[in-house]
């Protein structure tokens, strides 16, 4: 997408060598979410290519991001031509679900192996914001971070990805209290439960963000990725399964080292 396509729907992307920050840009609602941003960052994910090895999500201004943008859940307050959540409501079943699904996609691109993803998180991440702060593998939170589930407060559910990762980081009972609760969890307590990787003071949020940066593109891609694959998907398999992909994987990097070290 071009620059222009990406701000008209909320969104800045930049790169610098191997890190590409994504920038949620509508500071003036607290980078509140709509379908056509959900579109663009699924856009921007299937453009990134083996190069990319971690990708920063980030909001401007106070907040990280306040969920969806509330204008376009109801017909009598979504501007004319924009593409609504509200216009699901007209839609069979099957062609909402399908929806959705598109929408899912501008989550589900950053837990690709190829690259680590890193949420850069301040202020609030509310619904939408707290799922895409979810679909990233890592979190680092300013201490002023406060996260929320709100669905269930408006009678729905998490539907951008979001369910299976805060299960994976909190456990079951943690991320049902959570849901169903719509309470905000704060900085401190997201650390202590496994939801983050640590708080820092706000003014101290990027360099932190920077420092873990530094530190993943560090060693040779290959075995990042690979260390990536074999721990997303462990909790899932068998002890054999793990082993087996070990060894494949193991092999594969003794490949590559060999090559490098051999000139």
């Amino acid at each position: 997408m071009t620059p222009d396509a990406l701000a008209a729907a909320g969104l800045q992307v930049t790169s610098d060598g191997p890190v590409t920050t994504v920038t949620l840009d509508r500071p003036e609602v607290r980078n509140a979410q709509t379908p056509a941003m959900w579109r663009a960052l699924a856009a921007v994910g299937a453009g990134l290519g083996d190069e990319t090895r971690v990708v920063v999500v980030r909001g401007s201004g106070a907040s990280f991001s306040a969920g969806l943008d509330r204008t376009l859940m109801s017909p009598g307050t979504a501007p004319a031509g924009v593409e609504s959540v509200a216009d699901l409501f007209a839609r069979s079943d099957d062609e909402m679900a399908a929806t959705i699904d598109d929408y899912q996609r501008g989550f589900t691109w950053l837990r690709d192996p190829r690259w680590v993803s890193v949420a850069q998180v301040h202020g609030h991440a509310v619904g939408a914001g707290f799922q895409l702060a979810l679909a990233c593998d890592l979190r680092v939170v300013a201490d002023d971070a406060s996260f929320c589930m709100k669905e269930a407060a408006l009678g729905l559910v998490p539907d951008l990805t979001g369910t299976k990762p805060l299960v994976e980081c909190v456990g079951p009972m943690r991320a049902l209290e959570i849901c169903a609760t719509a309470r905000p969890v704060g900085a401190a307590e997201a650390v202590e439960i496994g939801l983050a990787l640590a708080s820092v003071p706000v003014d101290a949020l990027p360099g932190a963000v920077a420092d873990l940066v530094a530190a993943l593109t560090a060693p040779l891609p290959g075995a990042v990725r690979e260390i990536t694959a074999l721990l997303r998907g462990a909790a899932g398999r068998s002890d054999d399964e793990q082993r087996r992909l070990e060894r494949e994987a193991q092999v594969r990097r003794f490949r590559e080292v060999a090559a490098v070290l051999g000139g």
